[in-house]
């Protein structure tokens, strides 16, 4: 059994508290040219589209890894890599954020490129066949030392090359691939699309998953009943710790076996779905790392994704620097000067507000969600005479300056700014930020921001609250204890 207490290979200790991660898979160059179609061409009935911009970003288990990486999480990637053109514009993007650890590759790496028009893919390119075909004595020893481990796994040999020394100490997530080999009994989580669950569980035992047969209409495949039923054959195949189904805009459903958990998306939002299920496991991996129960890490991970999705997904990644959670302290007390500074470098600017008035662990978690949606969190804070015309006589029961000094000695929090009105429109209208975030218990039709917010092509995104976590039930209690305490005399 190797020893998980031994040091961990990617950059040594985490700099932000968070534990590291190595990601095993197959890494691809992705790329999108993205252009406008206003004509059919001549010869044939297709789009035209003209004007184009090339973006390139790493995708597959490549963006997994640099997802997590954005975290601001230690990350080491053990992947294919060789020496032909993709494989250097991939290192290029990787190289600042990562340790790579590469397996020797048969053939180019593969590359995805789609052609988009209006924002929307019209046409899907693929090209290079590499495969990852052997292990490599550092690739072991990165397994073997690492504290936690995601198989981001794209049929491309990685996860086959290493799949005696994952044995060893199975993965806290992987993400399985149905051209891959089947995950190593002891996994905790394992994470497949509805389709490919479909696929997996219809495979006869110890064979490969068939071939595709042709469409399936999607009620199908995001049906309840049966991805219940996949998921529970599939935990029972695997000897996997739980398998979470991912449905989509419906969430995720987690399995341990038997009666399953829908674990529902906390809003409809819609946007390009692409890189969303790397998004889903990179948060799942991540939060299992840094101790969090499977159903919270499932929870986690739906939110993570569905607010990648409606932040654009894949396509809106921008290259802006390491992610570093103690990058932006710099900028903690100038909200302005960090979101130019993101800005100027192609980075998207979330804020969320509130009074954070005792702040509990549904603020924190509301928090630490919305920085992972971009490349730094200002929060918006209501001042004492704010709260006080909101909640009435006896709020807050925290003044504003230590307010603002908890919330930025969170890690999450890049920056705190404070707004004097009711609501932040004001405060908003100043900073423009890409995504407003607020917690799951608004409804839409509640938050004046909103129309704000899509003024400037912003997006406001709801994330779930813990249940049962309030400022108003937390000075009840406190309230409570203080007058049993002291028979009924408060002062």
């Amino acid at each position: 059994m190797a020893d998980r207490t031994a040091p961990v290979p990617a950059h040594g200790t985490a700099r932000t508290g968070r534990t590291p991660l190595v990601v095993v898979g197959d890494a691809l160059l992705d790329r999108d040219l993205t252009g406008c179609a206003e004509r059919l061409a001549p010869d044939a009935p297709v789009p035209v589209v003209t004007d184009c911009a090339e973006r390139v970003r790493p995708g597959g288990a490549a963006l997994a890894a640099y997802l997590a990486a954005r975290d601001g999480r230690d990350v080491t990637l053990v992947t294919g890599l060789g020496d032909d053109p993709a494989g250097h514009a991939l290192r290029r993007l990787l190289d600042d954020w990562m340790e790579v650890v590469p397996l020797p590759l048969t053939g180019d790496l593969p590359e995805k490129t789609r052609v988009l028009a209006q924002g929307q893919p019209v046409l899907r390119m693929d090209r290079g066949s590499g495969r990852a075909h052997e292990a490599t004595g550092e690739a072991r020893r990165a397994l073997r030392s690492a504290r936690a481990v995601l198989v981001a796994d794209y049929g491309r040999g990685a996860a086959d090359a290493l799949r005696d020394t994952l044995a060893e100490n199975p993965p806290a997530v992987w993400d399985p691939h149905p051209r891959g080999p089947a995950p190593v009994p002891g996994t905790r989580l394992v994470t497949p699309a509805a389709r490919e669950a479909r696929r997996f569980a219809a495979a006869p035992a110890g064979r490969g998953t068939p071939p595709e047969t042709g469409p399936r209409p999607p009620s199908r495949a995001g049906d309840l009943r049966t991805a219940a039923q996949d998921a529970a054959a599939l935990v029972r195949r695997w000897r996997a710790g739980a398998v979470a189904v991912t449905l989509g805009a419906r969430g995720a459903l987690l399995s341990y076996g038997d009666c399953p958990l829908l674990v529902p998306a906390p809003g409809e939002l819609h946007g390009d779905s692409c890189g969303a299920g790397d998004r889903f496991a990179a948060t799942a991996a991540g939060l299992l790392a840094d101790g969090a129960l499977t159903g919270e890490a499932v929870e986690g991970a739906v939110a993570a994704a569905t607010a990648f999705v409606a932040a654009g997904g894949a396509g809106a990644l921008t290259r802006t620097g390491p992610a570093d959670g103690h990058a932006d302290r710099e900028d903690a007390h100038d909200p302005y000067g960090l979101v130019a500074r993101v800005r100027a470098g192609g980075g998207t600017v979330v804020a969320a507000g509130g009074c954070f008035d005792l702040l509990h662990a549904g603020h924190v978690g509301l928090l630490q969600a919305a920085r992972r949606i971009g490349d730094c969190l200002v929060v918006c804070v209501n001042s004492d005479a704010s709260v006080r015309r909101r909640k009435g006589d006896g709020r807050p029961v925290t003044p504003l300056a230590d307010r603002v000094r908890v919330l930025r000695a969170l890690e999450c929090v890049s920056a705190v700014a404070v707004f004097d009105e009711d609501t932040p429109e004001r405060l908003l209208g100043d900073l423009r930020p890409d995504v407003w975030v607020k917690g799951g218990d608004y409804a839409r039709g509640d938050l004046p921001e909103a129309a704000l917010l899509e003024s400037w092509g912003g997006q406001t995104v709801l994330l779930p609250y813990l249940d049962g976590r309030s400022t108003t039930r937390l000075a009840a209690r406190a309230a409570a204890t203080v007058k049993v305490t002291t028979g009924g005399d408060a002062r």
